[in-house]
């Protein structure tokens, strides 16, 4: 099945191996609402939380273009460590090379479920904890809270279900009318919404906030939303 961008997959298997990391950076602009201003935003943010020698992660790094920006943003801190975690071998390797004329970027291929954590002061998930089996999350979530120094921040970026089925429907509706605006055929919506089952599983807003004040975190703001998908930011 063929998704755009001569991404081809099959029903239930969506992957971000192979291939995929080649193309991915302009797929998932064409995708996702907002990308490029979701990034922008996260690096104003960082400003509150990222000290002189912090320790910071982006889980789910991809083809590296995010933490890419984040260290430039902050190029007058050079001591912070940005750390880049993504299980994908191929992805890894497309932002190695994307990244490598910057020198305070670590990149590791590894399951950010078995992570240890160093003691950091940002983390960013920025739509990638939805790929992740909703069994393992919590857990995941604690980690996350565990490893953050007080008043360290978690910025995650979500695929978020509206909170019933007539919402739901809108917002499926509107989601689609974006794709196909954006170039992608009937076709292309329709193969990549079946490669996605059973492997991109949205919680709602509520369900996020739950994982969120279940692992500890209790200051928590919604910081950008374009319909179905959510920013929010949880302080410790």
């Amino acid at each position: 099945m063929d998704v755009g961008q001569d991404i081809k997959t099959e029903r239930a298997n969506w992957s971000f191996g192979d291939k995929v990391a080649d193309r991915f950076a302009e797929h998932v602009r064409r995708s996702v609402p907002w990308y490029e201003e979701g990034h922008a935003l996260i690096c104003q943010l960082s400003d509150f939380f990222c000290l002189d020698n912090s320790i910071c992660y982006e889980l789910g790094v991809s083809a590296g273009e995010l933490i890419k920006k984040l260290a430039l943003h902050n190029r007058r801190k050079p001591d912070i460590r940005w750390i880049g975690l993504d299980i994908e071998p191929a992805m890894i390797k497309t932002a190695e090379n994307h990244c490598k004329d910057v020198a305070n970027i670590e990149l590791l291929c590894a399951d950010i479920r078995l992570v240890d954590f160093e003691k950091s002061d940002l983390i960013v998930s920025y739509y990638c904890i939805q790929f992740i089996p909703a069994r393992y999350r919590q857990e995941l979530f604690n980690k996350i809270y565990a490893a953050l120094n007080w008043s360290g921040a978690f910025l995650l970026f979500e695929k978020v279900r509206a909170p019933d089925a007539r919402f739901q429907d809108i917002q499926v509706a509107l989601y689609n009318e974006f794709k196909l605006r954006n170039g992608f055929s009937a076709e292309e919506v329709l193969n990549k919404s079946l490669s996605l089952k059973g492997v991109l599983e949205p919680f709602s807003t509520e369900g996020n906030l739950g994982l969120l004040r279940r692992a500890g975190f209790t200051d928590i703001m919604t910081v950008m939303k374009n319909i179905g998908f959510e920013g929010f930011l949880a302080i410790k």
